[in-house]
């Protein structure tokens, strides 16, 4: 059975996270194989050591950046990392029956989501009925448009931005506002560069 089934603090899990990200970027990844011990350990339970909201973006996936392996890392993935009431349900979940404490809210660097935002909102683009629902998700929290900025920089910080309305969003919760408040839960967001391969954890 994994050593990781025993339930961690969120500041341990957090760093479990940040030293997981320097093997990934030093080409050192401990990420285990499928063997049958590690299988067998999970077949009955799962106790992981973080969640993470992240997403869908076929270059992010969190095990990997993470070097964390099976059983380990309860994600969640939606175009955006946008919230929901059913990323609501899947993160009360993984608060009230697996007792995560950390909670990430992982954007990612040139996310289409958020770019497709900054279109419909600077230039009125529009996209299919459900893309639109989850663009306009990602509109709210949009910070005002820089006319200084590049469109890189400008697009770099909507993503930024956009990671904190969706920590906002959760901290919001009654479930959310309840744990913190006994000091079960910590909630950071964090922003994965592609170019580099590295995670920023945002203040």
């Amino acid at each position: 059975m994994s050593k990781t089934l025993a339930r961690v603090s969120a500041e341990e899990a957090l760093q479990r996270l940040v030293a997981g990200n320097e093997r990934f970027l030093r080409g050192e990844l401990h990420f285990p194989a499928l063997v049958q011990e590690t299988l067998k350990g999970l077949v009955d339970q799962q106790q992981p050591y973080a969640t993470i909201l992240g997403c869908s973006d076929s270059r992010v996936p969190p095990e990997l950046i993470f070097d964390s392996g099976l059983g380990e890392l309860f994600v969640i993935r939606v175009a955006g990392n946008v919230f929901s009431p059913e990323i609501a349900g899947s993160l009360q979940y993984a608060g009230a029956h697996l007792h995560t404490m950390l909670f990430v809210v992982l954007g990612h660097q040139g996310c289409g989501a958020v770019s497709a935002a900054l279109r419909t909102r600077d230039q009125q683009d529009q996209q299919g009925s459900r893309i639109q629902i989850l663009v306009n998700n990602i509109l709210r929290g949009l910070p005002p448009s820089g006319p200084t900025l590049s469109p890189e920089a400008r697009l770099a910080q909507a993503i930024e931005s956009n990671v904190r309305w969706t920590v906002k969003q959760i901290l919001e919760t009654p479930e959310a506002r309840t744990r913190v408040a006994e000091g079960k839960m910590k909630i950071v967001g964090a922003v994965y560069e592609i170019s580099t391969g590295g995670v920023r954890f945002l203040d």
